[in-house]
């Protein structure tokens, strides 16, 4: 074909990239690779083969680690990890030299990346190699800033990470650039599939100044990763991947102390709405779910198509498929590159194949061998349906439509999943109204996977918990200076042998839904002062009576919605009763306590609420300054349903120091009250029922911590747990959330000081960092 032939039918002809260099770097290890440990290479040992996708020939043999290799990469990190935290602004000039460095060849990663994963050079050249050096620089000025701006948060040590293979050196600098930051030392293991560009990374990093056993690598399949994960000297574990390894990691961590964050799987919803520009939305939508072959976590692997455009969009989205390219991934003029694996390629065809919809494949040539799979759409299909459901990482795909934009919204969150929407139309106030409402933890308007260091990425639901990137990612890798002390088992007064009890009955129950309730199990206790005096009943809640709460706070959804201002106005409204009633409260905690703090915890009870209400309609969320024409907005929204055991030893302000946070961001509370000392909050239902609180806003439950926790752990509609129990019930809560990944935040037998408000922690607890992005201009 001629030059002259090429204009007049506008075909692409081939812009092949060379190989060479990457092919040069690959020899000078003779193509045999062990591990990056205390700054150098290990030995091969065991080794697996690393593939070319595209053509299926062997690029390097890769080693398998051995328990020994991960416990050489983590003695190494903890012997680094202190010098390596004591000078902040020291990190920020090997960070800076690591985004220097990574600039300086970007050409070999962005080879290197696209022969070992299978996606187009113009991908990994264009997107994913300026986005790692992007990290790096952002995370520099980070550590240059960590002792300004975060002064009261340090390192948590030994980071252990573990990273898929859809982006394997962009999920490297995620997880690597803020630990490193923070002074935290790393053992990282990247997926068995795609290990090359982040060996190269460790074999430049010695060039950018990275200390011995700061940066460690193992390579392996995913018993490496369990081996990262159990590893008793490792204080935090990233992981991104399936959602299904996620569950498991969060079973084998539960109760260890160990930080997780979790970035887990999505079916992300595409919504088209009639208004939009449908050319830029087909666009958009190429992006969405063609881009690096369909195998991205927040993919819109989801279309909803507004009924009066559907069969339009439709038309022109087949068309548009038609022209897609596929091919050599080193050609820079192919659009959709190979799938990783024969395993996956074959996960994708058998979840197609057995797909009861309308499937059209792109009529576009497969290049012969290598792993291809063609563009494909999938109509026809209803909302419960199966590849409406689940994951299937591959360029695949499915649609439905909607009449209404509440229709919309519905669809949209019809799922266990939370990670990333699109949404499009040219009605800048139907986007501002529906993107709050999509349970995710990102939202585009009129665009699609955009990220950026400065902006945090992350899910909700069983899309896993906690950000990367910004400053709600460094929390991650940060604890308090300030340790807590081990909390001791505050256990009831015992009832004595010659009881002093009034002739005149008192026994408080359960408060659900905003009305005292008796407990569905029909059993109740008595609670004694340490002198031997009957103070009263309580009620011993089961889990059916925190069923009827949970379903209360269902009911109270409104509550989410309303403004900050109202939610202060109330709070300061249930400071204002209480301390009309302070003495009471007062005199009710010396009681059941035997000691002299009531009227002190009582003033600081109120003091907390005030502290709240001030809060309430000031917890700003950010602008970021992301190198686009746009804006990214970090949004503080409300968890949502939270579970909570209150502290024993203080029975009024660990209570209301609980409840006060959720209330004043927005969720719904159900609180096992103090197990030893429940009165001081059965009587403070009553100041409730006095302050405008809408029913099922709090619940209070009283009873055993120890025969809940499973129940509270293990709940299917609740967003989060709270324990600040004198009981050991970290790792049975944290076992248990693993079955729809909610999160917890938990003791670990370590006692809080409630004289302090903690604002940031509780801020952070009672809230979900919901990133939109809002491009502007013409």
């Amino acid at each position: 074909m001629n030059v002259r032939d090429i204009f007049h039918s506008m075909d692409y002809g081939p812009a092949p990239e060379s190989a060479s260099e990457a092919m040069d770097w690959l020899a000078s290890h003779k193509g045999m690779f062990g591990h990056w440990i205390d700054g150098g290479w290990t030995k091969a040992g065991k080794t697996f083969d690393s593939r070319n996708p595209a053509t299926g020939e062997t690029l390097a043999k890769v080693s398998q680690a051995s328990q020994k290799d991960v416990d050489a990469a983590v003695k190494a990190a903890r012997k680094a990890q202190k010098s390596w935290a004591k000078d902040a602004k020291a990190r920020a000039r090997v960070l800076y030299a690591l985004a220097r460095l990574i600039q300086k060849q970007s050409r070999l990663f962005a080879v290197l990346e696209t022969l070992d994963n299978g996606k187009p050079i113009r991908e990994s050249r264009d997107i994913d190699i300026p986005l790692v050096a992007r990290h790096f620089y952002y995370h520099a000025g980070m550590a240059q800033l960590m002792e300004d701006e975060l002064p009261d948060r340090e390192a948590l040590g030994v980071a252990g990470q573990i990273i898929p293979w859809n982006f394997p050196l962009l999920m490297l600098a995620w997880k690597v650039a803020p630990a490193l930051a923070m002074g935290n030392t790393v053992v990282l293991k990247p997926a068995e599939y795609t290990s090359l560009t982040a060996l190269l990374f460790a074999d430049l990093s010695r060039e950018a100044g990275v200390p011995p056993g700061v940066l460690n690598i193992v390579t392996g399949d995913g018993a490496v990763g369990q081996m990262i994960v159990d590893h008793p000297d490792i204080d935090k574990i990233a992981f991104t991947g399936s959602t299904s390894v996620g569950r498991k990691i969060r079973e084998a961590t539960a109760g260890s102390g160990k930080k997780l964050t979790l970035e887990l799987g999505g079916k992300s919803p595409y919504i088209v709405f009639d208004d939009a520009d449908l050319d830029s939305a087909i666009e958009g939508l190429v992006d969405a779910i063609w881009f690096n072959q369909g195998q991205v976590c927040c993919a819109g692997s989801r279309l909803l198509v507004q009924e009066g455009v559907a069969e339009r969009f439709y038309t022109r989205l087949r068309a548009r498929m038609d022209k897609l390219r596929l091919g050599d991934p080193l050609d820079k003029c192919i659009d959709v590159g190979a799938v990783v694996d024969p395993v996956q390629l074959k996960t994708i065809t058998d979840l197609v194949d057995g797909s009861d919809g309308e499937v059209y494949r792109a009529s576009t040539p497969l290049p012969e061998g290598g792993c291809f799979y063609p563009p494909t759409l999938i109509t026809g299909l209803q909302p419960a349906d199966r590849l409406m459901q689940e994951e299937i990482f591959g360029p695949v795909l499915v649609g439905t439509t909607f009449r209404t934009p509440a229709e919309a919204v519905d669809l949209a969150n019809n799922t266990r999943y939370g990670l990333a929407a699109t949404l499009w139309t040219e009605n800048v106030n139907l986007a501002l109204d529906i993107a709050p409402k999509l349970v995710s933890g990102v939202v585009w308007v009129n665009a699609t996977n955009l990220f950026d260091a400065a902006a945090g990425f992350g899910g909700v639901r069983e899309s896993g918990f906690g950000r990367e990137g910004g400053w709600e990612g460094l929390l991650a890798y940060t604890k308090p200076r300030k340790p807590l002390k081990k909390i001791d088992k505050v256990d009831p007064a015992a009832a004595p042998e010659k009881a002093e009890a009034d002739t005149l009955d008192r026994t408080a129950k359960l408060y659900i839904g905003g009305k005292q309730a008796r407990p569905d199990g029909g059993y109740s206790r008595a609670v004694w002062s340490p002198r031997g005096k009957l103070l009263g009943h309580v009620g011993l809640a089961n889990r059916k009576d925190l069923r009827n709460a949970v379903e209360a706070m269902n009911a109270a959804k409104g509550w989410s919605t309303t403004t900050g201002h109202l939610r202060a106005q109330i709070l300061y409204y249930i400071g204002e009763n209480l301390s009309a009633r302070a003495d009471e409260f007062a005199s009710r905690i010396d009681a059941m306590t035997g000691k002299r703090g009531g009227k002190a915890e009582v003033l600081a009870s109120i003091d907390r609420l005030f502290t709240w209400a001030a809060w309430a309609d000031k917890y700003d969320g950010r602008a970021k300054g992301v190198p686009i024409r746009g804006i990214a907005l970090a949004m503080n929204e409300p968890v949502g349903k939270i579970g909570a055991f209150a502290a024993d030893d203080s029975p009024l302000l660990g209570l209301v120091s609980i409840i006060a946070p959720a209330m004043a961001m927005g969720n719904r509370i159900t609180v096992m009250a103090s197990e030893p000392y429940p009165l001081a909050a059965t009587d403070f239902y009553q100041v409730l029922d006095t302050s405008d609180v809408p029913g099922g806003v709090v619940n209070i439950l009283t009873g055993s911590h120890s025969e809940l926790a499973a129940q509270m752990g293990g709940h299917m509609d609740l967003d989060a747990v709270w324990s600040f129990s004198s009981s050991d019930l970290s790792a049975v809560i944290e076992r248990e959330a693993a079955g729809n990944l909610k999160r917890t935040w938990v003791n670990h037998g370590r006692a809080r000081d409630w004289a302090e408000a903690d604002s940031a922690a509780f801020l952070s607890a009672a809230t979900e960092v919901k990133t939109i992005w809002v491009p502007y201009g013409e």
